[in-house]
């Protein structure tokens, strides 16, 4: 089969990884795989290098002719069976696209409960027609645009992201040589957090929360790393400076070795105030680290009922189950973490994931 999976980008998010994950196991299965992307750099890496990375070159609205010629192109030469888009810029782009350039299947993936404004869920409902099919990557993302009438009433199906377990497992190895990095002894309690420095993910306010923490526990005081990059770096260094943490918090910048930070924290903290799906949660749970999240999205649905969990944007509250982490014995951690990690493996294994896909890809 010929798969061409369309993205708007190939940064570091989470949409990004599940696209290369999806399409490297599909090239692993037999499949020819392309991706198109529409702007940005690409910061992802593929396993398959043999895989081609398209660039449509569609950086601004007055791009959008020639990057639909690029797109045209692709198309004639390539001939996919099934268009993957992802996003709400490759999801409309496709989806208009199809009117003028015909292809035999078209799948839209959603990555969040709300993708933009008033006028990106629009747009979403003037073209939904022309998709044959409509995903989100939780049953509350799902939901949410049924809501903000992106799609009609059962007009979307879920599909979760898959985490790939051979990536994204414990190692006492990196446990001990990531803590050695950051001078942690052994007794310290880490607390982790990945992603963008981007106002949804609300770092500002974990590092409030955060403050509240290393005020509740004064005998053996937490350290919070941060893995990550964006737009608000400035202010959050500022806030960390201002709230007297600089000795307990440390701004890694972007990091390719997640997995290994996993293993290293005692605790993965997500302060978002919205996620579709939650990728860095799963992944935290595959790696057997406790959990303690904001009930964003489809959060919940990842957590499995695992970890804690406190309401949105409300940092008392977030203070408070973090706290109540940390105060958890050893053993009553541990065997929440192993069943966790059964949950993952049951609902989040990228090889069931990849299979639901390829079902839906033959479908008629």
């Amino acid at each position: 089969m010929k798969i061409l999976y369309l993205i708007t980008g190939l940064g570091g998010g989470g949409a990004e990884k599940v696209v290369v994950d999806l399409a490297d196991q599909m090239v692993q299965l037999g499949h020819e795989v392309k991706i198109a992307y529409l702007k940005g750099e690409v910061i992802v890496e593929l396993r398959h290098k043999e895989i081609e990375l398209v660039y449509l070159k569609l950086e601004i609205i007055k791009d959008i002719k020639s990057a639909y010629q690029n797109y045209k192109k692709l198309l004639e030469s390539f001939k996919p069976d099934v268009v993957h888009a992802h996003m709400v810029h490759a999801n409309i782009f496709s989806r208009i696209s199809r009117k003028f350039s015909p292809i035999p299947r078209l799948i839209c993936t959603a990555h969040s409960n709300n993708e933009g404004g008033k006028l990106r869920m629009l747009a979403y409902k003037l073209t939904h027609d022309m998709a044959d099919m409509t995903t989100n990557v939780s049953t509350s993302a799902c939901e949410s645009f049924e809501k903000l009438g992106a799609v009609p009433k059962s007009g979307i199906y879920t599909v979760y992201n898959g985490i790939d377990l051979n990536k994204f497992k414990f190692s006492s190895e990196s446990r001990i040589n990531i803590r050695s990095e950051l001078e942690l002894n052994t007794n310290k309690v880490m607390i982790l957090a990945v992603g963008r420095f981007h106002e949804a993910k609300n770092f500002l306010g974990l590092i409030r929360a955060f403050k509240k923490v290393i005020e509740k526990n004064t005998q053996n005081q937490p350290e919070l790393i941060i893995a990550g990059d964006g737009e608000l770096r400035l202010e959050i260094e500022q806030l960390i400076q201002a709230l007297n943490l600089t000795a307990h918090v440390k701004l890694l910048g972007r990091r390719d070795d997640i997995p290994a930070l996993m293993s290293a924290a005692d605790l993965f903290v997500l302060s978002s105030n919205f996620e579709g799906f939650g990728l860095v949660v799963a992944e935290a749970m595959a790696c057997k680290t406790f959990v303690v999240a904001t009930d964003c999205g489809g959060v919940k649905e990842v957590m499995g009922g695992y970890g804690l969990m406190s309401p949105v944007n409300d940092m008392n509250a977030l203070a408070k189950e973090l706290s109540g982490a940390i105060q958890m014995s050893h053993l009553e951690r541990q065997r929440n973490n192993e069943l966790a990690l059964k949950y993952v493996k049951d609902n989040f294994d990228l090889k069931i994931i990849v299979n639901q896909w390829l079902e839906t890809y033959e479908s008629k």
